[in-house]
């Protein structure tokens, strides 16, 4: 249901509504999405400082997909990095990288290696990005893993970091203070 949630989430137009869009904290948009995944042993290193204007549930849908993706493709005990571009911002595990996946096919509706995914998690990242007027780039890490750019992505006016705790570091086991 989660799933058919985000797909009619990012069906609802081709382009977002200027009344829906509004500075959102990267950090902070990053944080509420890992909430909402089962991200079993990874872990959440959260680098980003930037505020981006955009639409608050598409963002976290964005996030939420591609933090999923990163849990169910890298491995147990994967770490996810969510940091700043210089215009936008990235998400890149360390897990396995691309194996056996076509990178011109990632963001295909359908498109999965995965032999119980659906194949609509990174098409529908393409859909947020592309309603936003941003681009999105998959690039393999050197050291394995993977890299997800969202570039040419606006910033409100004189908004330079965000976020409560900007660099923070979340595990899938919650701390007690």
């Amino acid at each position: 249901m989660h799933r058919c949630h985000g797909y009619l989430l990012a069906r609802q137009g081709t382009s977002v509504d200027p009344d829906d869009v509004a500075p959102v904290s990267v950090a902070d948009a990053a944080r509420a999405a890992w909430q909402h995944v089962d991200t079993a042993q990874a872990q959440l290193r959260n680098e980003a400082t930037r505020v981006v204007v955009a639409a608050e549930p598409r963002l976290h849908q964005l996030f939420e997909n591609l933090i999923r993706n990163a849990v169910e493709h890298g491995g147990a005990g994967v770490t996810v990095t969510v940091g700043d571009l210089d215009d936008g911002f990235y998400v890149e595990d360390d897990g396995a990288g691309l194996p056996g996946a076509d990178p011109d096919r990632l963001f295909e509706s359908g498109y999965t290696t995965a032999s119980e995914g659906t194949g609509f998690g990174l098409s529908i990242v393409e859909e947020i990005v592309d309603a936003h007027g941003w681009t999105v780039s998959a690039t393999e890490e050197g050291t394995g893993g993977i890299r997800f750019g969202i570039r040419d992505v606006e910033s409100p006016p004189d908004s330079k970091t965000t976020g409560d705790d900007a660099e923070s570091s979340t595990s899938a086991e919650p701390t007690s203070d």
